[in-house]
């Protein structure tokens, strides 16, 4: 999950050396947290949100074959 968040974060902004995702585990959840350059944020999170919800209806595919929740979290 986290290359797969990784991975698209850095096909999307300019600055791709700044990505960051850091994986908190818990039990039957995962929380993803993605960091990006400031000036990239804007990219990530998309027009009205879609972006990062598309990101996050990918990511929600792709862990119901490991029947785990992940969560995508975007901060500064």
């Amino acid at each position: 999950m986290k290359e797969l968040i990784t991975l698209m974060a850095k096909a999307l902004v300019d600055d791709p050396e700044k990505v960051e995702v850091q994986e908190i585990k818990a039990q039957q959840t995962v929380v993803l947290e993605l960091r990006v350059a400031k000036e990239d944020l804007g990219k990530v999170i998309g027009r009205k949100g879609r972006t990062a919800q598309a990101m996050r209806t990918i990511l929600s595919c792709a862990s119901a074959k490991e029947q785990k929740r992940v969560i995508l979290e975007i901060v500064e």
